[in-house]
């Protein structure tokens, strides 16, 4: 049997990507410049008010990154060229029908070219507006279906949720949606995205009667968010958002040609363009921040739970081959990309490699000295966590607002400064307590299937590596992992 290409796929196709600002949109835009230059063009869905800002924001936020230093090495003098050849920036916003974009001739175009579309756009906050993650992760997967339908020549069209849309669960979780039943029984009561959007609409307008501040009208959504998809049975606003959106995609796809990717924690380049870039903290990269700086002393985590995470290139492997063995397809297959089935880690292990990293490497602090880690406090329940901070926080804060009280509100600033540390470590805590004592374990047998076409009927099997039983986790986080953190994210802060 003669092998396929995908090379050979990509070669004068029109693709079309949303959230090319993002971690893996940018990793993903510059991987298919680099192995398939012969790549007819990308169209970039950029949020701005025109060409020239589109333009400006691809070029400062994205093209000009040093993740794109070797494809700019490879170009030389004809790399700009290159790009304006291949690259269109184009001005809008998933958040509105059309995806935003207003030149009409430019929007005809696009429908007329457009082959694949990549759907990375989202906001990943755990903590955002719930006015904000809906219009973003729930209604944006709407108008990028929406759009896809009216592209002549699709082929595919990608959506990257996230793994942990299954909320708060634990064994073996499926690759299916099976995580969204009871919402989906209650779908059949209701319209969701009138009802959700109908009592966001409500909530604004109480606020705006209020003469609510900007931080209080922040606040009181944000908190709106959580307590939605607590009712519905989700840790966050995130994962609940992004949950909606699958929803509306698998019930409005029609006979497109539909895949999910849900990576789980995606971190730094395994090895493309080269290892260790990363853009922004990830879940993990706050915590080894704060360990490394001796600003955080406890931890609320079992050690023994598997920490599923994946570096970034294996993510927009796994999301290319998909593209290639699911093009055309009146169908839609979900994949689970992530490592706690194949390859897993716990925690304990992660903190045995930082903690033997940073006992060699210390930070440097600003006074010039090393800081000296310890192995830390760990708590493995909430309850435990909450005592240790009732006992070493808590009652001292209730001491310090006692003696401002006695001397006339002389320590107030202080106290307030405090109580406010306080009260925002504790949302985090409670924010990520999911994912630090998360017992689930991600099946990827599509996943798997996947790869298993991919050596069997693909040439460049290698070039699209996405195995997770390659990595030596050891050797990643201590030598790739970290030191790409500090160049990339820590130094620069």
């Amino acid at each position: 049997m003669e092998l396929k290409s995908i090379l050979g796929y990509l070669q004068n196709k029109t693709i079309l990507v949303t959230g090319a600002t993002g971690f893996l949109g940018m990793v993903f835009v510059e991987k298919i410049l680099r192995v398939q230059p012969d790549v007819k063009k990308l169209y970039l869905l950029l949020r701005a008010s025109d060409t020239k800002s589109a333009i400006d924001r691809m070029h400062n936020q994205i093209i000009g990154k040093e993740l794109f230093s070797v494809l700019r090495e490879k170009w030389g003098a004809e790399f700009d060229s290159f790009i304006a050849k291949k690259v269109v920036a184009v001005p809008g916003d998933v958040t509105f029908d059309d995806l935003g974009v207003k030149e009409f001739k430019l929007r005809e175009e696009m429908c007329t070219d457009i082959e694949i579309i990549l759907n990375s756009a989202g906001t990943t906050n755990f903590d955002e507006r719930y006015d904000i993650a809906l219009s973003v992760n729930t209604f944006g997967v709407q108008h990028v279906l929406s759009f896809a339908k009216k592209c002549l020549k699709l082929e595919m069209l990608l959506h990257v949720s996230t793994a942990y849309v299954c909320g708060e669960r634990d064994g073996l979780i499926l690759e299916d949606s099976s995580c969204m039943d009871e919402m989906l029984k209650e779908i059949t009561k209701f319209d969701f995205k009138v009802q959700e959007k109908n009592l966001v609409e409500e909530k604004l307008n109480e606020l705006k009667a209020q003469n609510a501040t900007e931080e209080v009208i922040t606040t009181t959504m944000k908190d709106f968010g959580i307590e939605r998809a607590k009712l519905y049975g989700w840790p966050n606003t995130y994962v609940f958002t992004k949950a909606m959106g699958e929803i509306l995609l698998r019930h409005s796809k029609d006979n497109l040609s539909i895949v999910i990717i849900r990576p789980t924690v995606v971190t730094s380049t395994y090895k493309e363009p080269f290892p260790g870039w990363v853009q922004g903290f990830r879940t993990i990269d706050s915590v080894i921040a704060g360990y490394c700086k001796g600003k955080l002393t406890c931890l609320l985590v079992d050690p023994l739970s598997v920490f599923d995470m994946v570096p970034v290139d294996m993510v927009v492997n796994s999301i290319t081959v998909a593209m290639v063995a699911n093009a055309n397809k009146s169908s839609s297959i979900i994949y689970h990309v992530g490592s706690s089935l194949r390859n897993p880690i716990n925690f304990l292990n992660i903190h045995s490699f930082v903690f033997r990293y940073f006992t060699k490497n210390p930070w440097i602090d600003k006074d010039g000295k090393p800081v000296k880690v310890g192995k830390g406090k760990i708590f493995k329940t909430m309850a435990t966590f909450r005592m240790y901070m009732q006992i070493r926080f808590m009652l001292p804060l209730e001491g310090l607002k006692f003696v401002n009280k006695a001397f006339g509100e002389y320590f107030q600033d202080l106290y307030v400064n405090y109580n406010q540390k306080l009260k925002l470590v504790m949302r985090l805590v409670e924010l990520y307590e999911p994912y630090m004592l998360f017992k689930g374990i991600f099946d990827d047998n599509n996943a798997e299937d996947l790869r298993r076409i991919t050596r069997e009927s693909f040439v460049e099997s290698e070039t699209f590596n996405f195995d997770p039983k390659c990595i030596d986790w050891e050797d990643y986080i201590m030598h790739t992992h970290i030191p790409g953190l500090q160049k990339h994210v820590m130094l620069k802060r």
